[in-house]
């Protein structure tokens, strides 16, 4: 067999099917199988890591360089305990990074399997739907508005095909395909529909030829924006208290290596080096659930900007529709009576395309069969840009005509109207229209004499029992919806209405003149797009420019759609939502794709999405003050008292009992905030301040406790502090978890508390048995315990204080709220407007 590399244009049909042995019927299912296991799937060979390199991975880099120096400085000094124990702290940050991150990515991958591209083939003669990795060289193919091109291919049949290879080739416009041309993997079809011969596959199509496997740079998400700041204010400060350290050490004559192997594991300890991880691994955790609710994430980061969005533009068919269409009674002109403009409109259609339109003409044939009378000979779909279908047909008798459907006024423009018809016809598409019906023309041609107007097919897709109701829901999220469709405006306002989303319908040509840059709007026009409660006759590029006015008005926008004609606009927003049905090019823009019909799924999985930014907002909060906790109070001791308040060894094990907690997290059971969230640093950044600076002053009061009243040994105090850095510690993350009192509901996760439970009273075994540290008289054990106690309530109580402080201390917030409340409730502010 030839190789399969991609076909020159140049090279006729015949001579490309022999190249690659099949026939215009494609190949046999057992011929398709021994064609994949030669030439392998249809795709880009992956870079594969051995899973011990990954493993060693955790060993290498700059926290594990400072674990292994303290390790090999412990062995110099001859600490052996502290020795063991950094080399149990080393071996179980490693333990444990590879384990969530192999979970993690064995989670997204099982996701991303359901998004796989799929393709329509013949095999055995019959056209089946199969996975486009496992297309061969051969294949037969069908492509058609929509799809994303599976594979290298020659076109065999059809009139003529677009395709966008923008991505491929650079070319900025649409290329026409004819017989004989070459389509390249990776490109979308944007008109028209052809078959076509796999010649090449995987990494011997033009794509796998010219792809550099690098990763793109892409822009950083607020995500990442948000860990980086955190992660750079507990490193500056925790580098500033351990120089700080280290000076007053050289200062007093203390041992290089000592204070050296001190201050790396301090700074190991003090900085978030899990934090990424963390994060990461709630999110992956939350992606799971989320699939459960049909909803699959392929961007983690999109369930921050999803919990974030307080916009969202949505499809009216499918979406806010039942996608049911019913045909309604005709309106004849031409045509002999209703059953003939019903065949008419029939014979315009291709069943085997499964078009909701097309499908819903042909099952409101009177007989059926009466399509059995005619052959098309051509066909040629529905395109966003001629908004018609039109189809050659041959009768019974041999005698051929053309007949065409699709948007009245195009279909109308193709005929010799007279004006009373015309006037006729517009009246009722109006009166249609504003009844929630969608109307369609329908024409013949007969030999070469001009198109003649047949008649009006109304059509009705009566919202969904669930739209309104949802549609409430979010707005009770704080989520404006406004419909996006490519109806007209009356259509538009009247389902509007039923919905309750507000009947300010305004046509997106009010918006965007003909050759405009959309990217770039003045003030005024994104303004109105904002008040606007939906668009009307909107092409798919004001779908893009709708997205970004409402960005450059400070909005996060989440956009539905299921075309390849959406697919720059779910690109362009914050949450690119594919929804049920979606062809493979929307799919592959999107960031999160519905596998179930209706908006339902978007707001149940924007509730979860809110949970899952709590559970990172309490863990930032829970780790910045730690860091604070700790670093200060040892700094301070040893600057006020002149000796370590704690050992290397109880330093390690604080990181080690911290660590089981801190991952349940991403299963705790959290507040779910009625309003849009975002990262706010400050909030984060002041509570932590404040709730370390309470953790400093009350560890340096049991210092003080156990040093001056109960006279401790040096050892002593330092397990005294020990217990209460680790039982106050684990406190902390109760009160950090939630805005409310850490007593109310939601309540903490059983595996949250049960870890917490756990590892407070190994902690307590520690100082109470002599394990690894001085042990302590349980008597001061249970005292440590009760002050503990007392200061978690004088914790929460400066939490809340500092949350109503911040709630009316916050401009910016109001003004978002407000703007928020206007768009939820447009008719009272015009009113208070006027």
């Amino acid at each position: 067999m030839a190789d399969t590399t991609a076909a020159s244009p140049k090279k006729s049909v015949d001579d490309i099917l022999k190249e690659v042995e099949t026939t215009p019927a494609g190949l046999s299912a057992d011929e398709a199988s021994k064609r994949l296991a030669k030439f392998g799937p249809n795709a880009l060979p992956e870079k594969k890591v051995n899973p011990l390199l990954r493993l060693f991975g955790y060993f290498w880099g700059p926290i594990p360089w400072m674990i292994e120096a303290a390790a090999v400085l412990s062995a110099v000094v001859r600490h052996w305990a502290d020795l063991a124990i950094i080399v149990v702290l080393l071996i179980f940050n490693a333990a444990i990074g590879f384990f969530e991150e192999h979970k993690a990515a064995g989670t997204l991958a099982a996701l991303k399997n359901q998004l796989a591209l799929m393709a329509r083939a013949y095999r055995d003669g019959k056209l089946v739907q199969i996975a486009a990795d496992t297309l061969v060289p051969g294949d037969v193919i069908r492509l058609r508005l929509g799809d994303v091109v599976p594979a290298d291919a020659c076109c065999l049949d059809g009139d003529y095909l677009s395709v966008d290879q923008a991505a491929l080739t650079g070319e900025s416009l649409p290329v026409a395909k004819k017989v004989g041309d070459t389509v390249y993997s990776g490109s979308v079809a944007k008109q028209g529909e052809m078959t076509a011969v796999v010649t090449g596959t995987g990494a011997n199509t033009f794509f796998g030829k010219t792809a550099k496997l690098v990763s793109s740079a892409g822009s950083v998400s607020h995500f990442q924006k948000a860990v980086m700041t955190i992660g750079d204010y507990l490193i500056y400060l925790t580098l500033a208290l351990v120089a700080v350290l280290i000076l007053v050490g050289l200062d007093r004559g203390e041992k290089v290596l000592d204070l050296v192997q001190f201050a790396l594991i301090l700074t190991v300890a003090a900085i978030p080096v899990a934090m990424p991880a963390v994060l990461s691994v709630t999110m992956a955790v939350g992606a799971l659930a989320l699939s459960r609710l049909k909803a699959i994430v392929s961007r983690l980061e999109a369930i921050e900007e999803m919990a974030g969005m307080d916009i969202l533009c949505s499809d009216k068919t499918g979406t806010l529709t039942q996608n049911k269409l019913t045909l309604g009674e005709p309106l004849v002109f031409a045509a002999k009576d209703p059953a003939d403009l019903i065949l008419t409109g029939a014979l315009a259609s291709k069943a085997e395309d499964n078009d909701v339109i097309d499908l819903a003409i042909i099952h409101s044939l009177v007989d059926p069969k009466s399509l059995d009378a005619y052959k098309q000979t051509a066909f040629t779909p529905f395109d966003p840009v001629g908004k018609r279908t039109e189809a050659t047909v041959a009768d019974a008798s041999g005698s051929t005509f053309k007949v065409t459907k699709g948007a009245p006024q195009v279909v109308m423009g193709l005929c010799a109207l007279s004006k009373d018809d015309a006037a006729k016809a517009d009246a009722a598409i109006e009166a249609l229209a504003a009844k929630g019906s969608r109307t369609l023309g329908v024409a013949r041609k007969d030999g070469e004499g001009g198109w003649v107007f047949s008649g009006i097919l109304p059509l009705s897709d009566p919202p969904r029992e669930d739209s309104a109701t949802t549609i409430a829901k979010a707005k009770e999220h704080g989520i404006a919806v406004k419909m996006v469709t490519g109806d007209n405006t009356a259509i538009g306002r009247e389902i509007s209405r039923q919905l309750g989303l507000g009947v300010h319908m305004v046509s997106a040509g009010e918006f965007f003149a003909a050759d405009a840059d959309v990217s770039r709007l003045p003030g005024d026009v994104e303004r109105r797009i904002e008040e606007a409660d939906g668009f009307a006759q909107v092409f798919p590029e004001h779908k893009y420019g709708i997205v970004r006015a409402l960005q450059d008005r400070g909005h996060l926008v989440g956009m539905t759609g299921d075309g390849v004609n959406d697919a720059p606009a779910l690109k362009q927003a914050d949450v690119g939502i594919a929804v049920s049905g979606a062809t493979d090019a929307a799919r592959a823009a999107a960031d999160l794709v519905l596998t179930a019909p209706g908006l339902s799924v978007i707001v149940s999985a924007v509730e979860y999405a809110r949970r899952i930014f709590e559970r990172m907002n309490s863990y930032a909060i829970y780790r910045i003050t730690e860091t604070i906790r700790i670093m200060f109070f040892v700094v301070l001791a040893i600057l006020v008292y002149n000796f370590y308040p704690i050992t290397a060894v109880m330093i390690i094990l604080l990181a080690l009992l911290n660590d089981v907690p801190i991952m349940t997290i991403a299963y705790d059971n959290t507040y779910l905030d009625p309003n849009p969230v975002r990262w706010d640093m400050r909030r984060v950044l002041t509570l932590s301040t404040v709730l370390g600076t309470i953790g400093v002053i009350e560890t340096f009061g049991l210092l003080i406790l156990a040093k001056t009243y109960l006279k401790l040994d040096l050892a002593q105090i330092q397990s005294f502090v020990f217990l209460k850095l680790a039982v106050a510690g684990h406190l902390t993350l109760f009160v950090a978890r939630t805005r409310k009192p850490f007593w109310a509901a939601p309540y903490p996760a059983p595996a949250m508390i049960w870890s917490a439970v756990a590892t407070k009273a190994l902690a307590t075994a520690c100082v109470g048995l002599g394990w690894f540290v001085a042990a302590v008289p349980w008597e001061y054990v249970g005292l440590i315990w009760g002050y503990c106690l007392v200061w978690l309530f004088i914790e929460d109580w400066a939490k809340l204080v500092v949350y109503g402080h911040l709630a009316l201390d916050r401009p910016h917030h109001r003004r978002f709220l407000g703007r928020a409340n206007r768009l939820l409730h447009p008719h009272a502010a015009r009113m208070a407007s006027r």
